[in-house]
């Protein structure tokens, strides 16, 4: 079960980086980005390029001036963001098909994204999670919601090769 993802303006290139490493750990399919920070700080740090090569041939990254224009066909837009009377994450159910729109490092998601969104999702916290963390929790928390495949093989697949342990 793909989803897509959407970035507000992100500011550095190690967040969406780590980003776009969970969401191929997790199944995202693409991501969408508004604003220039991200390219700026994307073409001036050697770090992504190493960090993300794998990812970045399977997951489309793409700058775009409106992400609502790029929600995939049949999929909810949910926005992941600190708002008042939104859903704890707990509590949510995970649509099938999701466009996860987040906000950027250092503001939040406009209130014309708020107002269109199907569903709106926060983190319980203690204070603010980074964009990166954010991202990789709710992640998880679809996957474990959604389902997995729990198969020796699966496993196998995703661990490093040096890693043999068994039980």
């Amino acid at each position: 079960m793909p989803f897509s993802i959407g970035l507000v303006n992100p500011k550095a290139a190690t967040n969406v980086a780590a980003i776009l490493r969970a969401g191929g750990c997790f199944g995202a399919s693409s991501i969408f980005y508004t604003g220039q920070r991200f390219g700026y700080a994307r073409d001036n740090s050697k770090d992504f390029a190493q960090d993300t090569k794998a990812f970045r041939r399977s997951i489309p990254t793409i700058g775009v001036d409106n992400l609502l224009d790029y929600k995939p066909k049949q999929a909810k837009t949910v926005v992941v963001e600190l708002v008042e009377n939104a859903t704890a994450l707990p509590e949510y159910q995970h649509p099938e098909s999701a466009y996860y729109i987040f906000g950027p490092e250092d503001g939040s998601v406009s209130q014309a994204i708020v107002n269109q969104a199907d569903d709106v999702v926060f983190i319980p916290c203690r204070s603010n999670l980074n964009l990166a963390a954010t991202a990789s929790v709710l992640f998880y928390d679809r996957l474990s919601k959604l389902g997995y495949d729990k198969s020796n093989a699966a496993l196998r697949a995703a661990r490093d090769t040096n890693n043999t342990l068994l039980i």
